[in-house]
């Protein structure tokens, strides 16, 4: 566990000792004490601290200097001010000016003591509330896994055991499966449950930002950074770190995070102090990790080390037994938000839903849904209301004669789009990101269709040098 650090500042030497020997009681501080208020300034500069205690009224620096020095150089620094009782206007003029608290000379242990736990409280809830703030994350939508098909029991297996031992771990899925609410599964039954989870989606955040908001940043790292910033690795500390989509991450972020996995430290930009970080690593991808290994967009030794336990989370195909669940589930949420009675929904369209082959998975079918909570008005979800292809599985069941057709539309699209992206692919070399472009597709997609198609983009590597 990371210590609090507090530097303590006062022209009394005797004081100084009464206050490091109260709060030595208090497990996880790191205690600097200073009577020299000139060289307490110039460690408020150079150094990080997460509170400030400070007499008032001292030769040199006085106690608001060193408050201004502290929050200039690091906006989350927390501070008491003690004072003599004649000067309890002045303390009241340092909470203006930023301080957290004050606290009347001379005072009694328990409640220096009181008063310091009070404000390291707060300043843990003020981190984590400025990160719920910045956090850029999908929304979380559903509370708890859900399915009782042998897919899903055996989910549920994995993720008892491996939230037990404390490894780092790979989560690997299509779009649209759950693997964030499976990573939030793994942190509430570890033991680190009652910590903070911290989740990241490594693809919304611009590259050039990455790094600091990973890390954190000291004044003066870069362009427009005025003070002192904490990183999610910071807020995620004695908890849980989860790595959304980490197969987008930049090499350069690759070689830090793997550092942190290894060393279990780290340095804010531009900053040259060590940090200790006590946290377990969740990270999740749908993309194959080999294969971007083998592209050399993805580095092997990050790879091995992430992968010391793989959990797969299974598509929805794999489990249409739980659709029915599911359905009941988001259409119960889905009209409670929108202020609606909660509609039926017809035997043959529950029939439909279970047949269709559900290629985003449960957050297709969540989708899905809205549209058809909004369309029923809180009557019953019909047929007429499906888009049209599930009202095509509809037309099978209605015994039309459709099925030949339908297998057949289903095969041509499929032959079309297996080869539109040979075609692509051999185009450009095997490059996914310029394959990607010319079609017209996000990247994410393009990978999603090779990986439906059992495509190898390593297979047009040198393609042209071939042709030639």
């Amino acid at each position: 566990m990371k210590n609090i650090r507090i530097l303590v500042v006062d022209d009394e030497v005797g004081l100084l000792e009464v206050v490091e020997d109260t709060l030595s009681d208090i497990q996880g501080l790191e205690i600097t004490l200073s009577s020299d208020s000139e060289k307490a300034a110039r460690m408020l500069e150079s150094e990080t601290f997460d509170l400030l205690i400070s007499d008032i009224r001292m030769p040199g620096k006085t106690g608001l200097d060193l408050l201004r020095i502290g929050k200039k150089a690091n906006p989350e620094l927390s501070i008491l001010m003690m004072t003599a009782y004649p000067s309890v206007e002045s303390a009241v003029a340092s909470m203006k000016s930023g301080a957290n608290d004050y606290i009347t000379k001379p005072f009694l242990p328990d409640d220096l003591e009181a008063t310091v736990k009070r404000i390291l409280e707060q300043r843990e809830l003020r981190i984590a509330n400025r990160f719920l703030r910045r956090q850029v994350e999908k929304k979380y939508l559903f509370r708890r896994m859900i399915g009782d098909s042998p897919p899903m029991r055996k989910l549920y297996d994995v993720v008892r055991k491996v939230a037990e031992a404390d490894l780092d771990v790979l989560i690997v899925g299509d779009t649209g499966t759950g693997k964030e609410l499976v990573a939030r599964s793994i942190h509430e039954s570890s033991p680190r449950a009652g910590k903070p989870f911290v989740p990241v989606d490594c693809g919304a955040i611009p590259e050039t930002l990455l790094e600091s908001e990973f890390f954190g940043h000291e004044k003066g790292a870069f362009t427009g950074a005025s003070g002192r910033s904490i990183g999610l690795v910071e807020i995620a500390e004695g908890g849980t770190f989860f790595l959304d989509e980490i197969a987008e991450l930049p090499l350069a972020l690759q070689a830090k995070l793997l550092r942190l996995l290894q060393e279990r430290c780290f340095r804010r930009l531009g900053g040259r102090k060590e940090i200790r970080a006590d946290l377990r690593v969740l990270a999740a991808t749908n993309r194959n990790l080999v294969q971007e290994v083998r592209g050399g967009r993805f580095r092997e030794d990050l790879y091995f080390r992430l992968n010391v336990v793989e959990v797969r989370v299974p598509p929805l195909k794999e489990r249409r037994e739980d659709i029915p669940s599911l359905v009941e589930h988001f259409l119960r949420e889905i009209s409670g938000k929108m202020g609606k009675a909660e509609p039926n929904i017809s035997g043959d369209v529950m029939e439909v839903l279970v047949r269709y082959e559900w290629p985003g998975n449960v957050r297709q079918l969540q989708n899905v849904l809205k549209r058809l909570v909004a369309l029923s008005e809180g009557g019953e979800i019909t047929m007429d209301m499906l888009p049209d292809e599930f009202a095509l599985l509809g037309a099978i069941d209605r015994g039309t004669g459709m099925d030949g057709f339908f297998e057949a539309r289903r095969q041509r699209i499929s032959d079309f789009e297996k080869e539109y992206l040979r075609g692509v692919l051999e185009r450009n070399s095997g490059d996914v990101s310029k394959s990607a472009a010319e079609a017209g597709i996000p990247r994410g997609t393009m990978y999603r269709l090779m990986k439906k198609h059992g495509i190898d983009p390593e297979s047009f590597r040198g393609a042209d040098r071939q042709r030639g």
